[in-house]
Parts: structure tokens; C-alpha cells; sequence
């Protein structure tokens, strides 16, 4: 029997992640068992060129057609090309790319073919993590909050902590670490907290042609609009009780506020909606955690980090300042997850998508076999 599927021991699993802020495959090397991290591998990064961003974006919220096809390509070869860099893996986990996501609707859309890359890698894939969790009732998202409740036992956290996601859209998972596994009743609680990077990243390279606000410099020289703050913040998603979550355009509206707006000014009230939407989200946190450790892209942002310290009532910081890494936590957690669907363990719960029971979605596909549904 493969390592990958043995019901103890450890298991040296390489996770990718392309997210909703369309830069780039991140992929990660994580060795566990599916409960506690054991250690941290190599890591690496693609980024997809503008030809390819061009590719997703025209299939952004599309379920099927040439364009959604046309998307598949490019996230099977980016992919293919970074993995195929990696020795002595044992289990891909392999997220593709979210191109639609309606839950209570639709469904969720990640592309991405899991037993192609499997056949082509000669190693055992996971994917297709989250329609299990939608057929159940759930959200579908978020899923990092499993890895989270580990990464918070791997640090020593003895006090609840949360965990901030800065991508495209922003998820936060609050974690209690009195509790012994992630799917007990008050261990876990998640949600998207609202647009992150994407409605900015969007802005920016459709006025500018930039891909993001490097270092908060456009940010830094506007002044934040109260009036179209007020209209994003009275939107009704907030006042939604969790789980919850988003589509990447969900609230593609907040452009048209900005729209008459200088780029600074724009930029400066984009930001400041990102911060606003974290602080309504804590409301919903069981009790102020201890401290907010932020992953994602959105960390990098000074003046970002700066509103979210100014509108929390706790410390805030990078994972960095845990011994984290922020740019490939996502990735690191689709490995996790890899090693849980493979042994027949929940990846997602009540807490943290709002599913029935708790879930591990996935397929295991095998070089050169069938596909597993587990």
C-alpha cells in the first residue's frame, strides 16, 4: 500500500495553491501524519504571465464553455511545470482554480484535472476538495481552518487566536487551542470577512496597469471616502451570522463606489473597506482573540496592516512573527488536507463552512488506476 494512504505515520505531501488573486501557483512541501505538523518542506512559486491572467479573468465566474476549458489549460500546465520540480513527494494536494462559487445555487467551480496531473506527475493526487462539503450543506469555504487549528497546536498557542487570509477575498479562522481536534463543538470558527486584494488589484490594473498597490504607495496619498464606506459596510452579507463565505466578485459593486474617485483616493477607500469588513467580522468571534496573525498578499501592505491595527481591539502581526510563512500557508494547508481525505479524515465541519456533519471531501486519483471518492 502507498505511505500516502497508511492510517499512521508521517507523510511528506506537496500542496499547490492558485488563488483568487490570480498571480500564481504557490506550492508547498508539508511532512505529517493528518493530525500534527511534523516539519516544513521546500517551497516554490509560478507566476502566471499577463497572457495567462487575461485567460482566467475572461472565465471569472463562468461554469462552463470555451472559456472555462480555455482556463483548465492554463491551470493544468502551470501547475504541471512547478510540481514536476519537486522529489521524493509521496501525495499531491492539487486546489485548482475557483472560477465560480454560488453554494446555496450552483455550487462551486474549481478547474483543474486532477487525474490528468496525477498520471502525469506518477504521483497519487488529491483533489476536488470542496463539492463534497457543498453537497452537505456547506459553504465549500473556507478550508485553510483544519491546517490553522494545527498550525496554532505547532506554534504552542495555549490562548484562542485567529488567523487572517489577505487574498483576493479575506477569510478569517478564529481557533481554540483548549481543544483537542478541529471538528469538536467550539474549536473552530470561520468565514470570509469580505473582498481582500481583488477589488484593488482590479482597479489598479484596469487605471494603471499595475497588478497591485505595491507597499501601499497609491493607498498612502489618498483619503479614504466615508460615503462609500458606509454604503460597503451597510451591505447585508455583514451582518450575516457564520460560516459564510464569497465569490471572488461577490462585491464587485465596490469598484462603481470608487469610480468617480482619484487613484489615490480609490485606492486609499479600497483599502480602508478590506480593514472595515475584518473589524465587522470580529464581532462575530466567540471572544477577542489573543492576537491576529495575517497571511496572504494583503500582509505586505503597510498601510493595510496599519488600518487593521487602528480598528482591532488586539495585536496584529504577520505569521512571519510565529515562524509561518505567510505566502505559502495556503498551499502548506492544501497538503495538510491531502493527507486527511487520503486517511478518511474531516477536512471541514459546522464551525467552518456551516456543513450538516463533519466532511472529508476529495478524490484520491492514482497513476494509472480509477479514481477513488472518498
Amino acid at each position: 500500500m502507498n505511505r500516502a494512504i497508511e492510517k499512521t505515520g508521517k507523510v511528506t505531501a506537496l500542496g499547490a495553491m492558485s488563488g483568487t488573486s490570480l498571480d500564481g501557483v504557490d506550492a508547498a512541501v508539508v511532512i505529517t501524519d493528518g493530525h500534527r505538523i511534523d516539519g516544513f518542506g521546500a517551497t516554490s512559486y509560478r507566476a502566471y504571465s499577463k497572457a495567462e491572467q487575461a485567460v482566467l479573468r475572461a472565465s471569472l465566474g463562468q461554469w462552463s464553455g470555451a472559456a472555462v476549458e480555455a482556463a483548465r489549460d492554463v491551470v493544468e500546465q502551470a501547475h504541471l511545470a512547478l510540481l514536476e520540480g519537486f522529489e521524493a513527494v509521496d501525495l499531491v494536494g492539487f486546489h485548482g482554480q475557483t472560477l465560480a462559487h454560488a453554494p446555496r445555487t450552483q455550487g462551486t467551480l474549481q478547474v483543474g484535472d486532477g487525474a490528468w496531473l496525477a498520471q502525469a506527475l506518477e504521483t497519487p493526487v488529491v483533489w476536488d476538495f470542496r463539492s463534497a462539503d457543498v453537497d452537505l450543506g456547506g459553504e465549500g469555504a473556507p478550508l485553510a481552518p483544519f491546517f490553522h487549528f494545527a498550525c496554532a497546536h505547532h506554534i504552542g498557542a495555549t490562548e484562542p487566536l485567529a488567523f487572517l487570509n489577505l487574498g483576493g477575498v479575506g477569510n478569517l479562522t478564529y481557533v481554540d487551542p483548549a481543544f483537542d481536534h478541529p471538528e469538536e463543538p467550539g474549536a473552530l470558527l470561520a468565514f470570509d470577512t469580505g473582498p481582500a486584494n481583488a477589488p484593488l488589484n482590479d482597479l489598479l490594473q484596469s487605471r494603471l496597469g499595475l497588478a497591485y498597490d505595491e507597499g501601499g504607495k497609491i493607498a498612502r496619498r489618498g483619503t479614504v471616502e466615508q460615503g462609500a464606506l458606509e454604503l460597503f459596510l451597510a451591505e447585508p452579507y455583514f451582518a450575516r451570522v457564520p460560516p459564510k463565505s464569497l465569490d471572488r466578485n461577490d462585491f464587485s459593486e465596490m469598484v462603481a463606489l470608487v469610480g468617480e474617485l482619484s487613484d489615490a483616493d480609490a485606492a486609499a477607500t479600497l483599502t480602508a473597506m478590506c480593514a472595515a469588513g475584518v473589524a465587522e467580522g470580529m464581532q462575530h468571534c466567540p471572544q477577542l482573540p489573543a492576537r491576529i496573525l495575517v497571511t496572504g498578499g494583503g500582509r505586505h501592505n503597510p498601510v493595510l496592516m496599519q488600518m487593521l491595527a487602528v480598528s482591532l481591539d488586539c495585536p496584529v502581526g504577520p505569521v512571519e512573527d510565529v515562524g509561518l510563512d505567510g505566502d505559502m500557508l495556503e498551499a502548506q494547508a492544501f497538503a495538510y488536507l491531502a493527507v486527511r481525505v487520503a486517511r478518511g479524515l474531516p477536512t471541514s465541519c459546522p464551525g467552518t463552512t456551516g456543513v450538516r456533519a463533519a466532511v472529508g471531501g476529495g478524490t484520491v486519483s492514482w497513476p494509472q488506476a480509477k479514481d477513488i471518492a472518498v
